[in-house]
């Protein structure tokens, strides 16, 4: 039977980090060198995590199927960082930071776990000014900030658009310096498999090598996960095209609890899709909406050019629905506010699935030099990829699947519900609730492994008697069987369906009936298709090749087979979740005004599964989320 304890310390909301900091156990600094620990991913959350345990002593062995930490998805992270530092002096504060993080995720995060990374926010941006971060600066010579979704005061520090990039290059310093001094061995090139787990305790992993398809076992003391999001089970995603969910589901399929795996964010301002040949979308940063308007044509069928539409027959939507907070309503709102406006034929483009993204008023007001000053990468990009000029036209966005919410859970600790077994950042589900704030991200990855990591493994190492284990241990032998017969059976299916086709109906299958909302004919229609997918992949997927090589559609079929099972959880934890909350939309529970209408009666819970086997349905376990500091209110930009 799983436990779910959190370890949510006692005490005022404002003490507990700082009193369960100095009640864990640790090991003195004489003794860390005695241990070893596995980082899997060297994207923020990995890199932080990874050049802080090394330079507090520990041992570090970090993999990354990239040849290099900078290929890590966290690098075309845009828009900013969130920091409590009120420097506009607008109102802001550590509980305004956590206010806004908690109502954000309407109300399906734990309060711990998100005041402590608003308290955190600060040191984020300490350290990362210490390390040289070129973030922008206004006149005074103060770091500047700008405005995202979800909040009223600016608290987003910036590097332009290409902050995610100048952060990573950060934490990769840090990594690298650690790397000379002999503390961390680096695996590039090495995919996660399986996890090895030995007398109830996570103590090892197995990998394959991408190159020459060698099947490694490797041993620690203690394992982190900083593998990222799944949302490229969708198939088309703003994520990097290898990013998966192989390591997280290979743990899950351990003993480790998967939370709220239903929680899928749609991100608003994404370039729309342009053809069936396409393989990924194209991200633009929410930090526009900072200065752009949102609008569509008033009247159904309007083909006019978007210059010739006057301002008497645009429709400024979200301004006009959401007068306190205009076009930085959360992402969840500006996705479904952005679809219905298109289901009522008002969408523009060629498929008419996009809205204007608008600069005309920004640029009049402030001068082109202005905007290209804070957007000016991001409008590049934006003409590169288009051929359009966003200067002199507007912007066509719409929503794409982005970042995920749910993932492994863990506790205060950020401890799995396998001893030994820790995730980080986008990896883990317990920061953001049912829909993340933009920006939140590079602040939860950094602060997890900067700020929470280095304490809280260290208590946990310091409760355990350092033991000695090695790879003959028949836990890694049973382990590395296993991960070759898996290959090996991939191999023998010598079907005539290449798997990318495979990926791309199931992630049709996701979009259509567990994408921007859901309801439930279409999450029982899921549940039915997405198993006969998952049949048809292991009869009829085309995979050549050997598993003694390099081999991409290998590499490639083995994470769809962990999207196929995937997906069948996130439909499962959609249809049981009989209430909408945040990017979770069920099109049965909706207010009058079509906004999502939470059940806090019956639904107030982290929902986490548990593994039986695939194709049988999961356990739930839940978690009972006890608000004491925040009141459980109708969530409202209005």
């Amino acid at each position: 039977m799983m436990k779910f304890d959190a370890h949510i310390p006692d005490g005022p909301l404002a003490e507990k980090w700082t009193q369960h900091k100095f009640n864990l156990k640790l090991v003195n600094p004489a003794n860390k060198r005695k241990y070893t620990i596995i980082v899997v991913g060297t994207g923020l959350a990995g890199a932080s995590a990874a050049a802080t345990l090394a330079e507090l002593g520990y041992n570090i062995l970090a993999f990354s199927y990239h040849e290099s930490p900078r290929r890590a998805h966290s690098i075309a992270a845009q828009g900013g960082i969130n920091a409590a530092k009120n420097y506009p002096n607008d109102g802001d504060s550590i509980f305004r930071l956590f206010y806004d993080t908690i109502k954000g995720g309407d109300y399906r995060a734990r309060e711990a776990n998100v005041y402590r990374l608003a308290e955190v926010s600060n040191n984020i941006i300490d350290q990362c000014v210490a390390q040289g971060i070129p973030f922008a600066r206004e006149y005074g010579g103060l770091l500047d900030n700008r405005s995202f979704g979800g909040a009223q005061v600016s608290r987003t520090f910036y590097a332009k658009g290409q902050t995610g990039q100048q952060l990573l290059l950060g934490a990769y310093s840090a990594l690298v310096r650690q790397m000379h001094a002999g503390k961390v061995k680096f695996h590039p090139r090495h995919d996660m498999l399986d996890l090895v787990v030995v007398d109830g305790r996570a103590r090892g992993i197995i990998t394959r090598n991408l190159v020459t398809g060698e099947i490694t076992a490797h041993v620690a003391d203690a394992v982190i996960l900083a593998t990222g999001g799944y949302a490229n089970v969708f198939y088309l995603s703003t994520n990097a095209m290898a990013s998966n969910a192989t390591a997280s589901w290979r743990a899950h399929k351990r003993g480790a609890a998967f939370a709220n795996p239903c929680y899928t964010q749609i991100h608003p301002t994404c370039i729309p899709v342009s053809s069936e040949h396409q393989s990924k979308l194209t991200l633009m940063s929410e930090s526009l909406r900072n200065d752009g308007r949102v609008w569509v044509p008033k009247n159904p069928g309007d083909t006019r050019a978007p210059n010739d539409i006057p301002e008497e027959d645009r429709d400024y939507y979200l301004e006009r629905i959401y007068p306190s907070f205009g076009n930085l309503v959360p992402r969840d709102v500006a996705s479904r506010r952005a679809k219905a406006v298109c289901d009522e034929g008002r969408g523009v483009g060629a498929t008419g699935k996009a809205v204007y993204l608008d600069f005309a008023d920004v640029i009049q007001r402030n001068g082109r030099q202005w905007v290209e000053d804070k957007y000016g990468n991001l409008f590049d990009m934006y003409q590169q990829i288009t051929g359009e000029n966003p200067y002199e036209v507007p912007m066509r966005i719409y929503p794409a699947p982005h970042y995920t919410m749910g993932g492994l859970w863990v506790d205060y600790n950020l401890m799995s519900t396998i001893p030994g077994l820790f995730v980080l950042g986008e990896a883990n589900f317990s920061d953001h609730g049912a829909n993340r704030l933009g920006a939140s991200a590079l602040m939860q990855g950094l602060a997890d492994g900067y700020f929470v990591i280095p304490y809280t493994i260290g208590g946990y190492l310091a409760q355990k008697p350092h033991d000695s284990l090695d790879t003959s241990h028949e836990e890694f032998t049973k382990a590395r069987k296993g991960v070759e017969d898996s290959l090996k059976r991939l191999l023998s299916i010598q079907g005539d369906e290449p798997v990318e086709e495979l990926h791309k109906r199931l992630g049709r299958i996701l979009w259509d009936y567990v994408g921007m909302s859901r309801n439930r004919k279409g999450l029982e229609t899921a549940l039915k298709e997405i198993p006969a997918l998952r049949e048809e992949f292991w009869k009829k997927a085309r995979i050549p090749g050997r598993e003694d090589e390099f081999n991409p559609e290998l590499e490639k079929a083995s994470r769809v087979a962990d999207f196929m099972e995937l997906a069948e959880l996130m439909a499962q934890d959609a249809l049981h979740r009989e209430e909408s909350c945040g990017a979770h939309f069920r099109e049965e529970y909706q207010t009058e005004e079509n906004e999502a209408k939470r059940d806090d009666e019956h639904f107030a819970y982290s929902a986490n599964w548990e593994f039986v086997e695939v194709g049988k349905p999961e356990i739930l376990h839940k978690e009972e989320l006890v608000f004491e500091n925040v009141q459980l209110t109708t969530r409202s930009y209005k």
